[in-house]
């Protein structure tokens, strides 16, 4: 019994060490976190409509990151390439749909119609060299929105 035991113990803590590693790269770094994949209400496409559609990238790192060249597809080619834009370490910046300014923490899409689909898409982060860096897929749910992390 005590040999049952031990091995069992073994093979939880290997799966444990085997798993770290990959938890830990999603983890460090941009990555896409929550996504509002169905704009509330009706789908008017009015611009406060189109801006109610977003994704949210956030840097995990303890330094900054420049996301020029960076960009944001769907499954369909809709693609948004990032400006220059410096998100710190421990930010977020959110991406809406619609038009508006740029400022500190959103960026805006300049689109006239919607990007994610409400049934089902997925959503990639690609660096400027064409790699992929995250990706996040959903079906349908009742809130609209798709927790990444």
């Amino acid at each position: 019994m005590r040999i049952r035991i031990t091995a069992l113990a073994l093979a939880a803590v290997g799966a444990l060490l085997a798993a770290a590693p990959a938890e830990a790269a999603h983890q460090s770094g941009l990555h896409i976190g929550l996504v509002q994949f169905d704009s509330p209400g009706k789908d008017t496409r009015s611009n406060a409509s189109l801006n109610a559609e977003w994704v949210n990238i956030h840097n995990n790192s303890t330094s900054a990151v420049q996301l020029k060249g960076y960009k944001l597809k769907d499954n369909t080619g809709y693609t948004y390439t990032f400006g220059s834009y410096r998100i710190g370490a421990g930010k977020t910046v959110k991406v809406r749909t619609g038009k508006g300014k740029n400022v500190p923490g959103t960026v805006y899409w300049n689109r006239g119609s919607y990007v994610w689909n409400n049934t089902g898409d997925k959503a990639r982060l690609v660096t400027p060299s064409g790699s992929l860096r995250d990706s996040c897929s959903w079906g349908k749910t009742r809130n609209g929105q798709q927790n990444c992390h």
